[in-house]
């Protein structure tokens, strides 16, 4: 029986298991639901493969003794759906192939052969396709759905790229174009909130009741999760932390103002200022960052501005939204020892009372972790409900 058939409580259910089997009583803890509420839920979903029993009863705690029937522990079958998550960059498609449960399968990469849309498409076609045989023989169920991340403005509802400063795209109906092309249900998503649904779900988010994703790289990206779900706004737009006007400084940003925290802390920003610290218009970031640790005056005091900029957006995420935990990921934290100290002294100094208790996670992630944020949000829209507009 297909989920959309099932009673909401089914969702509720499954989403409680993804984190790992549990008992029906256990179940009716964490849900609300009563015991037998929790027995018709399960039923239907055990009969269609989404859950298994797992082998014998669990045994009551030494010293206690058992009362009434045994308790058998359901897990979800992470064969019972597949889904593809797919990461655009500005050069490359990073695909990974996954189970319900987001352990990736498969894997995949292939170069972006133009900035083109009918092009990217269809490159993003044979990518899926190639991870669909990759993953041949990892279950009895086909890709359920698909989601695909790229930097920039994102309309998930519509499924529309409404601007990509790295693609240079204007309203794109990228989803209704993936779908054609593939001939499966396709979901649309900015790449850091996907990245944070999967930290939610499957990551550093996890048993939280909020927490924040910070990117470091060729720009400044934040996710929000506040309540148990990612914040997308109401007009699909949120968490742009890059573009807080911090001032202070007469650079202009990839979004046309100036003093954006993106404008200073961006791998792009970091490189042009150590080009004119270091006076070489050639010098690339990984050079910036030899220079820096070589001792390079000018070039570290670069990095220090960088980290002091962070510092204050993070802590501006920490007095807006409290967050339990701020996540800091992103292709930029490679050389994060060489600001770390500005950015802690910085968030310590302007985090306002208690907000300074926030845990400061780094956490490196590779671009498939990215990918699989696509998959995420695939499984998410199966097993949650749509949030309603603005959250």
């Amino acid at each position: 029986m297909p989920l959309d058939d099932q009673p909401p409580a089914a969702s509720l259910v499954l989403r409680t298991l993804l984190q790992g089997p549990l008992t029906r009583a256990e179940i009716g803890r964490r849900t609300g639901l009563s015991p037998g509420a929790v027995t018709k839920v399960a039923s239907p979903l055990l009969a269609d493969g989404w859950l298994t029993e797992l082998g014998g009863p669990v045994q009551p705690p030494t010293g206690e003794r058992a009362s009434g029937r045994p308790a058998t522990p359901l897990a979800v079958r992470p064969d019972r759906a597949h889904f593809v998550g797919v990461k655009v960059t500005a050069d490359e498609l990073i695909g990974v192939l996954t189970d319900l449960t987001a352990r990736p399968l498969a894997t995949g990469r292939t170069d972006l052969r133009s900035h083109d849309v009918v092009t990217v498409v269809a490159d993003l076609a044979r990518l899926v396709a190639r991870l669909r045989a990759d993953g041949t023989g990892f279950g009895r169920g086909d890709v359920h759905s698909i989601g695909v991340t790229l930097a920039g403005d994102v309309d998930a509802r519509g499924g529309t790229v409404r601007y990509s400063p790295f693609l240079d795209w204007r309203q794109v109906p990228l989803a209704a174009l993936v779908g054609a092309a593939t001939g499966t249900p396709v979901l649309v998503e900015n790449d850091v909130r996907a990245l944070t649904v999967a930290e939610q779900w499957f990551g550093a988010g996890v048993g939280l009741s909020s927490f924040a994703l910070v990117t470091v790289g060729a720009g400044i990206g934040c996710g929000l999760s506040v309540g148990g779900r990612v914040v997308s706004g109401a007009y699909g737009v949120s968490g742009e932390l890059g573009h807080l006007a911090l001032g202070g400084t007469d650079r202009v940003c990839t979004c046309g103002n100036t003093g954006c925290v993106e404008a200073v802390a961006s791998s792009r920003a970091i490189t042009e200022q150590a080009r004119e610290a270091a006076g070489d218009p050639e010098l690339s970031m990984p050079g910036a960052v030899r220079l820096a640790y070589a001792g390079h005056r000018e070039v570290r005091a670069v990095f220090a501005r960088a980290g002091r900029a962070m510092g204050l957006a993070l802590a501006a995420v920490a007095n807006l939204v409290g967050p339990q935990r701020i996540v800091i990921s992103g292709e930029g934290v490679s050389s994060y020892d060489l600001y770390e100290e500005e950015i802690r002294q910085t968030f310590a100094a302007r985090a306002f009372g208690a907000a300074a208790e926030c845990d400061l996670l780094v956490r490196p992630l590779p671009f498939e972790e990215w990918a699989r944020g696509g998959a995420a949000v695939a499984v998410q829209h199966l097993l949650a409900p749509p949030a309603p507009a603005g959250a």
